[in-house]
């Protein structure tokens, strides 16, 4: 439940516009709601000032559905990763204001936030286009907790001068997130020449010695640049998530 609505629901309360039995009624689906295959935690945001994000890789159509449906109902945009565009075709017409973000493969429910929670720009850095929906599902988690992004993909070490072109945009960002395959070189770039906090996150990409990422993996957990925090093989949500949380505004 978004926090704006839990207070108003207490302030009806306390005003005598409303009585407990209402508000306990309002209050049914704390802390988390039970369905046949899941428990929906739709307490999440109220703890951690962010829903519940779906991992849509395992699940059917019909229960990515219905799990977005029940934290739809707190208010605020919530979003499923991971949907393949045929698992979509039946997801998004069974979630009310539900849209497919092909890229990230990802169902969003809600309008995007104003970027006005954070204290500076995120920017979301790809070695090559073939890393676009890790660092698209990275931006999107960025954006849609409440935070500006700067998109600079395409830009990996085999050619080093097309990163140098945008030195400005990345050096007036507050924290970088870097997605990369093959050998997982571009986060110890960055670090190299920016001050600022790199987010790592190796792809899963390249050819069979990468070995899906664990070669891009083990060298972004060796970087020699200081400053480098390593997230698991694909895992843009997660690298999205803790940019937006060290770039809040304030601690609360």
């Amino acid at each position: 439940m978004d926090p704006l609505r839990l207070r108003a629901l207490l302030e009806e309360v306390q005003a005598g516009r409303a009585t407990v039995d209402d508000t306990m009624a309002a209050l049914r689906d704390l802390p988390f709601r039970a369905l046949e295959f899941a428990h929906v935690d739709t307490h999440r945001h109220l703890r951690t000032g962010f829903p519940e994000v779906v991992l849509g890789e395992g699940k059917t159509p019909e229960q990515i559905a219905a799990i977005l449906n029940e934290l739809a109902r707190g208010g605020g945009p919530v979003f499923a990763t991971r949907v393949s565009p045929e698992a979509a075709k039946l997801v998004v017409p069974a979630v009310a204001g539900a849209r497919y973000l092909a890229t990230p493969r990802a169902v969003v429910v809600g309008e995007t936030p104003a970027p006005d929670r954070g204290r500076g720009t995120i920017a979301v850095v790809s070695a090559g286009t073939s890393d676009l929906p890790v660092a698209e599902e990275a931006a999107l988690t960025v954006e849609l907790a409440g935070n500006r992004v700067e998109r600079i993909y395409d830009v990996g070490v085999a050619g080093l001068h097309r990163l140098l072109a945008h030195r400005e945009r990345i050096a007036g960002a507050e924290i970088v997130v870097v997605a990369a395959g093959m050998e997982g070189a571009l986060p110890s770039v960055v670090a190299g020449l920016f001050a600022r906090p790199v987010i790592a996150v190796p792809t899963s990409v390249g050819y069979g010695a990468s070995l899906g990422g664990i070669a891009a993996l083990l060298g972004m957990l060796n970087s020699c640049a200081s400053g480098v925090a390593v997230m698991n093989i694909d895992n843009g949500f997660g690298a999205g998530r803790m940019a937006a949380m060290l770039n809040r505004a304030t601690a609360a």
